[in-house]
C-alpha cells in the first residue's frame, strides 16, 4: 500500500506564508514553489495529483484504544489512488472480515452539529438493527463526531445485547481522511503496529476528530492534505462501486450497496451525483436538515413539473428556474450556485434511484423493509443482463428472507415468472430453510416435478450442515461404502451448492462425485430409522430392489456409483415425499409441515415423520434439539390423528381402507404398522382404529359377546351351533358389501371377504385351485370371485374356532395347564439322571416346550410380507419375546445339565428358575384387559424406578456395612461372614431384622467366640470389639433413618408419580398395546401348544413344499390398483384440506391473530396518511398557483378599470 506526501508548498495569504494550501506547515515541505510568497509563480493552486508523491505506507496493523475495551481494531493508511480491489481483498483475507450481505454507506452528519433525537433512534432502532439481521457493513468516517459516533455506539450496544452468533454480524468500517485524524502520529510505524496505542481524548475541543473505538476497522485515506474534510469521498465511492460487483457470503447475488444521506453540506451534492451515475441507490433521510432536506423537497416539488422525458427535463427552463430557487433557499451562502444547480438537475435525472424516508413520521423498527424496498425499487430501473429483469430483485428478497416484499413487489400478478428463473432461488430457500418462499414459489406455479431430480436431491443432502446428527449419520455410512482410509468430505456445502446445481442442467455427470453423499447413504440412514416397518428406500432407483442381503447391496452400490450414474438425471418420482424426508431428517418444522401439506397419503406421511423424528431423538445428544424433535414428532402424530378423525367421520369403510392400504413409496408399509413403529399412542386411541381392531379380533362374532359364553363354548364346542353366541349373518354381510359398492367397486371391501376369518382360511385352502388374471387385486384374490358357500356345520365351526379371540382364550387355557403340568414335574415327578430318568411326564413337558420353540421359529421366519431382517428387528423389539428366549435358553440348559450326574443339581436349579420366567410370561395375557392392561405398563416403569432406587440404596448399604463390620470386628478373614455382614445383614435391617445382641455390646451374646487369631483363621467366630461400640449404634440409627424414612419414601413417591402418569392415560396405553396382542394372535395358528405342532406341519407343507402364499397377512395389508388408490388418495386429500381449513379458522379467531390483524390495519392507515402527504403538498402548490392567478386577474382588472381606452359593458363580477 502507498501513501501520498506533499512535496511542494503554496502558501496562503491568511497564514502569512507559514501554512501551505494543503494544510501542512511550510517547513514540513521538502521544496517550495518559486514565487509562492511574491505572487510570481505560474501555478498558484495546490493539487494533490501534481504536488504530492506516493510512498510506501508507514501506518498499518492493529490499534488498541487506551482506557477502553481490549478489543483491537484494524487500520491502514493508504493513498487516495489505491485500487479498491486490493483493499477489499486485504480486508477479507488478511483482516478476516465476514463477507457482507449488504453495505450501507452513511454520508453526511459530520462535524460538531448536534444530532436530532429521532435521527439517533433511526440509527439505533432502524439502521443498526436491520444491519444486524442482514449481516451488513456500515461505512462512515469512523470519527467520534456526529453521525459516526451515533453509529459506533449503536453497533456496540446491539453487539453486547445480541447472542454470540449475531454479535459480529455488523461490521462498522471507518473511512476517513488521514490528515483529519487527531494524534495520527501515534499510528505511524513503518514496520507495522501490533498493536498501536491510541489515546482517545474526551475533551470536546480535540476529540471530535479522534478515531472511534467502536469500529472494527479503519481505512485512512491520504491525499497529502491536513485538516481537510471530504478528501476520502472519491475513494469511498470507488470502493462502494467495487463491492457492489462482488458476491455475498452465500454467493447467490451481488452485494447490495445503498448510500444513506443524513443532513450534509452543499458539497454532498457532488457525492450523491457521483454514486448515482454508477447506479448506486440512495436513501435520503428527510427532515434531518441540509442537503437531505434539499433533495427531499426537490423531488417532492418537481415530480409534477416534469412532463417530458428525462433527457429533456434537464434543459427545461422552468425546471431549472425552480431548481435555482430551491438552491438559493437551502444554500444562500453558496456562491457557485450554477454548479449546484447542474448537480441537482443531474441528480433529478436519476431520481428513480432515490428513496425519501420520513423517519420522523415512520417507525424505525421496519427500517429493514425500507432498505429492501429501496434496493428493489432501484433495481427495477437498472439494466439487467439476466433473462428476467426482476431476477436480481428476487434474489435480494430471498437473501433477506423478506417474503412480504416479494409478494407485494414481485409476485403481485404483474410479472410472468418462468420456471428456470426460480430454480436457483428455490435451491437457495431450500438449503437456507426459508419455507415461506417455498410456499410462495409453489403457489405461483413452480413445478416441483421438473425441478427435483435425483441428482439435485443428492446435492440437497450434501448441503447438510456439519455438526448435525444427520451429517454424522451420512458420513458413517459413507465410510462403510468407501472404506475407513478414504478421505471423505461433503462435496458441496451450503455456500456453493447453488452454483453446482445451476450448472448441472446440461453437463454430463463426472466420476468425481463418487466421494459425495449419494442416495445409497440416504437409504441406509432411513433403513436404520424405519427399517423395522419399511422396505429400503431408493433401492429401485439404484437397481438394488431384488437384493435382500445388505452386504450384497453395498457391493453392488459401490460398483454402480463408480460410473456415470444416469439415475441422477431422472426426475424424482415422489418429489414432495422426498423433500419431506429431507426436511424431517434436519428437524425443520415449518418446512416439513408444508411438504406434508403438499404430499398425498397424509396420515401415513405424518406417522412416518413421527417415526423418524422419535428415532432421531433417541440418537441426539443435545437436549434442546432432542426436545424440539419430540415436539415436532408429537405435532405430526396430532396431524395424523386429526386427518384420520375427519376421514372416519366422513366414511367409515374408506377410513378402514386407509389404515391397511399398502404404500409403494413408504416401503410397502401401512398406517397401522407405521403407527406401531412410531409409538403413536394417541393415533391408536382413536375410535376408528379401535373399531377396525375389534372387528378383526372378534371375526364374524358379535363384539358384545361375553367372555363366559366363549369359555363355555370352548369346553362344549357344539354350543357354537346354538344361539348362545351371535354371529353376523352372511346375507347381511353380502347386503352391506353390495350397498357399499353402488358407487364403484373400490368404495368398500368389507364384509365376508374382508374380516371373516373363516373366509380367509377358506381362500387359503383353495388358493392353489383358483387362479385368475385378477388375482393380484385388492386382497390377493379375485375381486369378482366369491367362494361357494360351505355347509352350515363347517362354516359355523370355522367362524368360531378361527377367530383371534378364540385362539387367544385357547392359548391362555393351555398355558395355565402347561404351568400346572410343569409344577407337577418339578415337585412330584422329577427323576434322577439316566438311566433312572427322566419320567414320561417329563418327556411330555419337553415336547410341550419344543412346540413353543417351533412357534418362536415361525414368528421369525414364516411371517410373509416382510424380509427376515425386518422380522428379526420386530421380534426383538417386543420385551415378551425376549422373555420367551430367556425361558427357552434356560430350559435347554437345564435339560442338558440334568442328564448328567455331575451337573444334575445345576440342571434342576435352572429348570426351577425357568419356571419363574414362564410364570412371569403369563402377565402378557393381561394386556388385552382394559383395566389390567395399563397395570403392566405401570409395573414396567416401576421396575426402571427401582434401578435408580437400588443405586442410592447400594451406596448407603456399602457405606454402613463396611464401617459397621470394621467397628464390630477388628479381625475376621472369612469372606463368607464378611459378605453376609457387609451386604446381607444391612439389607435385612431395612425390614426390621436387627440383631441387637450382636450390634450392642451391652447385650449378652450367647454365641461362643474367641480373640485368638489362629483359631479365627481356622474358622472360629471372632469376638466383638468393645471399643467405640457407641459409634456403631449411632451409625445404625443414621442408616435406618436414611433408608427406612428417606429412601423408602423416595421410592414411594416415584411409584406414585409413575402410577398417576400412566393411570391418567390408561385408556390410550391400553388401546395401543392391544394392537400387538391382536396382531400376535391373528397370525398365530388356531391350535394352542402342544397341539400347535399340527398347524406347524400343515404350514410347512403349504409354504415350503406346495409354495402356497399366505392370505392371512392381507387382513392388515390392503393392495389397491392405481385407479382405486388414486380415488382413495383424493378422498383423503379432501379430508386433509378440511382439517387444515378448520385449523386456520381457529387460528384466525384467536386473540393474538386478531391483534395482529388490527396492527396491520393500523399500519395500513399510517401508511395511507404518509402517502397522502404528497397530495397535501400538491394541493398546497395548487393553492399557491390559484392565489397567484387570482392576484394577476385582480391586477388586470384594476389596470383595465384605470384605462380610458376600454369601457366595459357590464360591471365586474363580485
Amino acid at each position: 500500500m502507498m501513501i501520498r506526501l506533499s512535496h511542494s508548498c503554496f502558501s496562503t495569504s491568511i497564514s502569512n506564508g507559514r501554512l501551505c494550501q494543503c494544510g501542512n506547515r511550510r517547513v514540513d515541505h521538502s521544496s517550495v514553489a518559486l514565487g509562492d510568497c511574491f505572487s510570481t509563480a505560474i501555478v498558484n493552486h495546490w493539487d494533490s495529483a501534481q504536488h504530492s508523491s506516493e510512498y510506501p505506507t508507514d501506518a498499518f496493523g492493529e490499534v488498541q484504544f487506551t482506557g477502553t475495551s481490549k478489543r483491537h481494531s484494524h487500520f491502514l493508511r493508504l493513498s487516495c489512488d489505491t485500487q479498491p480491489s486490493s483493499v477489499y481483498d486485504m480486508m477479507m483475507n488478511n483482516w478476516g472480515l465476514p463477507s457482507p450481505n449488504l453495505v450501507v454507506s452513511v454520508v453526511g452528519g459530520d462535524g460538531r452539529s448536534k444530532v436530532k433525537t429521532w435521527v439517533r433512534e433511526v440509527i439505533r432502532q432502524g439502521l443498526v438493527k436491520a444491519s444486524q439481521r442482514a449481516g451488513a457493513w456500515i461505512l462512515t468516517t469512523g470519527l467520534r463526531e456526529g453521525i459516526s459516533r451515533c453509529v459506533g455506539e449503536a453497533v456496540r450496544d446491539h453487539a453486547a445485547a445480541a447472542a454470540s452468533s449475531y454479535s459480529n454480524r455488523v461490521v462498522a468500517l471507518g473511512i476517513a481522511s488521514w490528515g483529519l485524524v487527531h494524534k495520527r502520529r501515534q499510528l505511524v510505524n513503518s514496520k507495522g503496529s501490533f498493536p498501536a496505542k491510541y489515546n482517545v481524548q474526551n475533551s470536546s475541543q480535540d476529540s471530535s476528530c479522534c478515531l472511534d473505538n467502536n469500529y472494527r476497522a479503519f481505512l485512512l485515506v491520504d491525499d497529502g492534505t491536513v485538516g481537510r474534510r471530504g478528501r476520502e469521498t472519491a475513494f469511498k465511492a470507488k470502493l462502494e462501486n467495487y463491492i457492489s460487483h462482488q458476491r455475498t457470503g452465500s454467493g447467490s447475488i451481488d452485494v447490495p450497496v445503498i448510500c444513506m444521506l443524513i443532513s450534509g453540506e452543499a458539497s454532498r451534492l457532488e457525492r450523491v451525483d457521483l454514486s448515482l451515475k454508477k447506479s448506486i441507490p440512495w436513501l435520503v433521510l428527510a427532515g434531518s436538515g441540509g442537503t437531505a432536506d434539499f433533495l427531499s423537497d426537490l423531488l417532492n416539488n418537481l415530480s409534477s413539473a416534469s412532463t417530458k422525458g428525462d433527457g429533456e427535463a434537464s434543459t427545461n427552463v422552468d425546471l431549472k428556474e425552480k431548481v435555482t430557487e430551491q438552491v438559493k433557499k437551502y444554500f444562500p451562502a453558496e456562491q457557485a450556485t450554477d454548479k449546484l444547480v447542474e448537480k441537482a438537475l443531474s441528480i433529478y435525472e436519476n431520481r428513480d434511484l432515490i428513496t425519501v424516508y420520513h423517519g420522523e413520521q415512520e417507525s424505525p423498527t421496519d427500517f429493514d423493509t425500507v432498505l429492501l424496498k429501496a434496493l428493489v425499487g432501484a433495481s427495477k430501473h437498472r439494466g439487467s443482463v439476466d433473462s428476467s429483469p426482476y431476477y436480481e430483485q428476487l434474489k435480494l428478497a430471498v437473501t433477506w428472507n423478506r417474503v412480504d416484499i416479494a409478494k407485494s413487489e414481485l409476485f403481485n400478478g404483474d410479472i410472468q415468472w418462468k420456471h428456470e428463473d426460480l430454480e436457483e432461488s428455490m435451491t437457495d430457500v431450500l438449503i437456507n430453510d426459508k419455507p415461506q418462499f417455498v410456499r410462495l414459489f409453489t403457489e405461483n406455479g413452480f413445478n416441483i416435478h421438473d425441478y427435483l431430480s435425483y441428482g439435485r436431491l443428492e446435492e440437497l443432502y450434501c448441503s447438510v450442515a456439519k455438526g448435525t446428527l444427520l451429517y454424522q449419520l451420512l458420513q458413517d455410512h459413507l465410510v462403510l461404502r468407501l472404506g475407513p482410509t478414504t478421505s471423505i468430505s461433503m462435496s458441496a456445502s451450503a455456500t456453493n451448492v447453488q452454483e453446482s446445481l445451476s450448472k448441472r442442467t446440461t453437463e454430463k455427470p463426472s466420476s468425481e462425485p463418487k466421494r459425495k453423499i449419494t442416495l445409497f447413504e440416504v437409504s441406509e440412514v432411513l433403513e436404520s430409522l424405519t427399517g423395522d416397518v419399511c422396505q429400503p428406500f431408493y433401492y429401485d432407483v439404484l437397481n438394488l430392489k431384488d437384493i435382500v442381503s445388505q452386504r450384497k447391496a453395498l457391493k453392488r452400490a459401490s460398483k454402480l456409483l463408480l460410473g456415470d450414474c444416469a439415475y441422477r438425471n431422472e426426475s424424482c418420482q415422489s418429489p414432495w415425499a422426498s423433500l419431506f424426508i429431507w426436511a424431517v431428517l434436519q428437524n425443520r418444522c415449518e418446512m416439513a409441515t408444508f411438504f406434508w401439506e403438499m404430499r398425498s397419503e397424509s396420515v401415513l406421511t405424518a406417522l412416518s415423520g413421527c417415526k423418524m423424528l422419535r428415532e432421531l431423538s433417541r440418537l441426539e445428544t443435545e437436549n434442546e434439539t432432542k426436545l424440539s424433535m419430540k415436539e415436532l414428532a408429537q405435532k405430526f402424530e396430532n396431524l395424523a390423528h386429526d386427518v384420520f378423525s375427519s376421514c372416519y367421520s366422513s366414511d367409515e369403510n374408506r377410513s378402514f381402507d386407509l389404515l391397511i392400504r399398502k404404500s409403494s413409496f413408504w416401503g410397502g408399509t401401512t398406517c397401522l404398522q407405521m403407527g406401531v413403529g412410531a409409538d403413536a399412542r394417541l393415533f391408536f386411541s382413536h375410535d376408528g382404529v379401535q373399531a377396525l381392531l375389534s372387528q378383526i379380533w372378534w371375526g364374524d362374532m358379535d363384539r358384545n359377546t361375553h367372555v363366559w359364553k366363549l369359555l363355555l363354548t370352548f369346553f362344549c364346542p357344539f354350543l357354537c351351533y346354538t344361539s348362545l353366541i351371535s354371529f353376523r349373518l352372511p346375507n347381511d354381510q353380502l347386503e352391506e358389501e353390495e350397498t357399499s359398492q353402488e358407487d364403484g367397486p373400490s368404495d368398500s371391501h368389507y364384509g365376508t371377504t374382508v374380516f371373516s376369518f373363516s373366509a380367509i382360511k377358506q381362500i387359503e385352502d383353495e388358493a392353489d385351485e383358483v387362479c385368475t388374471p385378477t388375482s393380484a387385486t385388492i386382497k390377493g384374490f379375485p375381486e369378482l370371485y366369491r367362494t361357494p358357500p360351505r355347509p352350515f356345520i363347517i362354516s359355523r365351526w370355522r367362524q368360531f374356532w378361527f377367530a383371534p379371540v378364540t385362539s387367544f382364550l385357547g392359548n391362555v387355557l393351555m398355558y395355565f395347564l402347561f404351568l400346572v403340568f410343569y409344577a407337577y414335574v418339578l415337585l412330584m415327578d422329577f427323576k434322577p439322571p439316566p438311566p433312572s430318568g427322566p419320567s414320561i411326564s417329563e418327556y411330555v413337558l419337553y415336547f410341550w416346550v419344543f412346540t413353543f420353540v417351533c412357534e418362536e421359529i415361525r414368528e421369525i421366519f414364516f411371517i410373509e410380507g416382510s424380509s427376515w431382517r425386518q422380522n428379526i428387528r420386530v421380534y426383538f423389539q417386543d420385551v415378551w419375546n425376549k422373555f420367551d428366549l430367556i425361558a427357552i435358553i434356560l430350559f435347554i440348559t437345564g435339560l442338558i445339565s440334568r442328564m448328567f450326574e455331575q451337573t444334575y443339581e445345576y440342571g434342576r436349579d435352572a429348570l426351577c428358575v425357568d419356571y419363574m420366567v414362564f410364570t412371569l410370561r403369563l402377565i402378557h395375557i393381561f394386556a388385552i384387559h382394559k383395566q389390567l392392561g395399563p397395570k403392566i405398563i405401570i409395573v414396567g416403569k416401576m421396575v426402571k424406578d427401582i434401578f435408580f432406587f437400588l443405586f442410592f440404596l447400594g451406596v448407603w448399604l456399602m457405606a454402613y456395612g463396611v464401617a459397621n463390620q470394621a467397628l464390630l470386628y477388628s479381625y475376621d478373614p472369612s469372606l463368607s461372614r464378611i459378605f453376609r455382614r457387609v451386604f446381607y445383614r444391612p439389607y435385612l435391617h431395612i425390614y426390621g431384622q436387627i440383631p441387637v445382641e450382636e450390634v450392642d455390646v451391652g447385650k449378652d451374646w450367647d454365641r461362643e467366640c474367641t480373640d485368638n487369631t489362629t483359631l479365627i483363621d481356622e474358622g472360629a467366630e471372632p469376638c466383638r470389639s468393645l471399643y467405640n461400640n457407641w459409634l456403631v449404634v449411632i451409625l445404625l440409627v443414621i442408616y435406618l433413618i436414611v433408608t427406612n424414612i428417606l429412601l423408602i419414601n423416595l421410592l414411594i413417591a416415584m411409584f406414585s408419580y409413575t402410577f398417576s402418569e400412566v393411570q391418567g392415560n390408561s385408556d390410550i396405553y391400553w388401546k395401543f398395546q392391544r394392537y400387538n396382542v391382536i396382531v400376535q394372535y391373528h397370525t398365530r395358528p388356531s391350535l394352542a401348544p402342544p397341539f400347535i405342532i399340527l398347524s406347524h406341519i400343515n404350514l410347512f407343507i403349504k409354504r415350503k413344499i406346495r409354495k402356497v402364499p399366505s392370505v392371512k397377512i392381507y387382513h392388515f395389508v390392503l393392495h389397491l390398483d392405481q385407479k382405486e388408490s388414486n380415488r382413495l388418495t383424493t378422498w383423503e386429500t379432501i379430508q386433509k384440506e378440511d382439517v387444515l381449513a378448520a385449523q386456520n379458522k381457529i387460528q384466525k379467531s384467536s386473540d393474538s391473530e386478531r391483534l395482529k390483524r388490527i396492527s396491520d390495519k393500523m399500519d395500513g392507515v399510517v401508511k395511507h396518511f404518509t402517502e397522502s402527504r404528497d397530495i397535501d403538498l400538491r394541493l398546497g402548490a395548487l393553492e399557491t398557483e390559484v392565489e397567484f392567478c387570482s392576484k394577476a386577474l385582480k391586477w388586470i382588472m384594476k389596470t383595465l378599470e384605470e384605462s380610458s381606452k376600454f369601457e366595459p359593458s357590464q360591471p365586474p363580477p363580485t
